[in-house]
């Protein structure tokens, strides 16, 4: 498929630079662009196939897996069509959202170590995409701050779990 012999240089492109990635809608463009060949077509309805083609010739030439590069525009995240190169390597599917991205930022960085020119001295790390980091330490940063401990009225010290004063008896309610 002519798409899936332009995706492929695209994708090592991307490999080239460290812990960069690229989106569905943009990789579906450059595929476009550099085979001539254009379409109307929504690329959620054909860009799945030409990944999946990727993901063999990639298994075939013993190259890490480009498709974990491809991420969605929104949130950072590799597609549900990830699990195949899970599938062509013989390895069970990942189902857990998160543990299926960790597996991707180490093929990601597979792929950099493969490609890459600018890695950094200690070989570097895998990484969540972008936005998808920035959206796990936003959340992480939200979150609920730990409650303050419970003060005794009396005697002001800090209650056991109990929320019974060892010191003066006084209860004090959740």
């Amino acid at each position: 498929m002519v798409w899936t012999r332009a995706a492929y240089p695209a994708l090592v492109e991307v490999a080239r630079r460290y812990h960069a990635v690229i989106s569905y809608p943009d990789l579906a463009e450059a595929v476009q662009e550099a085979s001539g060949v254009r379409t109307r077509i929504n690329q959620r309805h054909w860009i799945g196939k030409v990944l999946a083609l990727v993901i063999r010739e990639a298994h075939r030439r013993g190259d890490p897996p480009l498709t974990a590069l491809v991420v969605h525009a929104t949130d950072g995240k590799v597609g549900p069509g990830y699990q195949e190169v899970l599938a062509v390597a013989g390895q069970p599917p990942v189902a857990a959202e998160m543990d299926r991205e960790q597996h991707a930022a180490a093929a990601r960085l597979a792929c950099y170590r493969h490609f890459a020119a600018d890695l950094p001295a200690d070989g570097g790390t895998p990484a969540l995409a972008p936005r998808l980091r920035a959206s796990v330490e936003r959340k992480a940063a939200v979150a609920a701050p730990p409650r303050p401990p419970a003060i005794c009225p009396s005697c002001f010290l800090e209650l056991p779990a109990t929320r019974v004063c060892d010191s003066c008896g006084a209860t004090v309610a959740p």
